[in-house]
């Protein structure tokens, strides 16, 4: 079992950025891929960034690829996603999941509770 919490959440004006974080309780977070997720109001959860379980390799959705860099640091056991130039668009409840490396949903089975990312136009 694995307790993910997610921090670094806000509000913040389109064009800024914003670093959220997640914290991992678990002895075996250095051998599994790591991602983030998100969720907005009327959609359906998306695959936002991806990590390999040493943080060699990542992947992004189009639509953040370029402004979105997740990064992986197995001592602290934490997962980070920088997030530069947001967009309105991006104003999602953001989750930490674990999991095996890829972009879909379905490779990542456990997340954490979220944490609300709100840009203003």
């Amino acid at each position: 079992q694995v307790q993910l919490v997610e921090s670094g959440g806000g509000l913040v004006q389109a064009g800024g950025s914003l670093r959220l974080s997640c914290a991992a309780s678990s002895r075996t977070f250095s051998l599994y891929s790591m991602g983030w997720l998100r969720q907005a109001p009327g959609k359906e959860r998306e695959f936002v960034a991806a990590i390999t379980s040493v943080g060699g390799t990542t992947a992004y959705a189009a639509t953040v690829k370029g402004r979105l860099t997740i990064s992986k640091n197995n001592a602290k056991k934490m997962v980070d996603l920088q997030m530069n130039s947001l967009k309105p668009e991006d104003a999602a409840v953001y989750y930490c999941a674990r999991g095996s490396f890829g972009t879909r949903l379905a490779n990542f089975g456990s997340w954490g509770p979220g944490t609300q990312v709100t840009v203003s136009s």
